[in-house]
C-alpha cells in the first residue's frame, strides 16, 4: 500500500485488537494486488439491539489506479443483512469482499475475458442459510457471491458445502457474483430440505 492504512471507529470506542486484525487483513490484500494506493476502513455499530448489544458493519474504501473500490456501500437492507454481532466476523467478511473486488479489478486490468463453452461449474464453498447468501468457488479458484434468489428452482435449501453447481457470473459492485445458480444433477451433493 502506498499510503498508510486508515482505521476509523465510529460511534464506538477504538479497539487495538480489532485494529490489529484489520491491519493483518489489509496486508494480505497486497498479495492480491500490490498497486493499492490507499485503504480506509470504518467500523461502526449498525444498530443497537435492546437486549443483545451492538451489531457491527465494516466499510472498506480502496483506492487503486483509475478507480475507488468500496465494500460496504450497500443499501440499508443489504447492510442489515451483512451486519454481525461479532465485530471480528464483520471485519473478516468485509475483507473477503475486498479480496473479491481486487481479484475482479486485476482481471479487468489484465483484459481477461471468459471464453467458455456453456456456463461455468463450481462448488459451494460457504453458505449462510440464515442470511440467504453464500459463496461458490469457481474452477479457477476464486470466490463468487450468490444470493438465495439466484438459485434456480428454489434450490437454496438443498445447497451444502461441496454441492456442485453451474452458474452465470457477472461483475457486481463488490466483485464477481452469480446471477443464476443451478444444482448439477438431481439434488446435488447437499442435503435436501424436509
Amino acid at each position: 500500500m502506498k499510503l498508510p492504512l486508515q482505521i476509523t471507529f465510529r460511534d464506538m470506542p477504538s479497539s487495538e485488537s480489532v485494529a490489529r486484525e484489520v491491519r493483518e487483513k489489509a496486508e494480505k490484500l497486497d498479495e492480491v494486488y500490490e498497486g493499492i494506493m490507499g485503504c480506509r476502513v470504518a467500523i461502526e455499530p449498525a444498530s443497537r439491539r435492546r437486549h443483545q448489544g451492538n451489531v457491527y458493519r465494516v466499510r472498506i474504501d480502496m483506492t487503486v489506479p483509475g478507480e475507488e473500490l468500496v465494500v460496504g456501500g450497500e443499501s440499508a437492507e443489504e447492510l442489515h443483512q451483512r451486519a454481525h454481532e461479532d465485530v471480528y466476523v464483520a471485519v473478516h467478511e468485509a475483507f473477503d469482499g475486498a479480496r473479491r473486488l481486487l481479484q475482479a479489478y486485476v482481471a479487468r486490468q489484465r483484459g481477461e475475458v471468459k471464453s467458455r463453452v456453456g456456463p461455468p461449474h463450481g462448488r459451494i464453498a460457504r453458505i449462510f442459510p440464515e442470511s440467504g447468501y453464500g459463496f461458490l468457488e469457481a474452477e479457477e479458484g476464486y470466490d463468487v457471491y450468490f444470493h438465495k434468489n439466484s438459485v434456480l428452482n428454489n434450490g437454496f435449501a438443498r445447497l451444502a458445502v461441496g454441492t456442485e453447481v453451474r452458474y452465470e457470473e457477472e461483475l457486481g459492485e463488490k466483485g464477481p457474483q452469480a446471477s443464476t445458480v443451478a444444482i448439477v444433477g438431481k439434488g446435488g451433493h447437499g442435503h435436501r430440505a424436509a
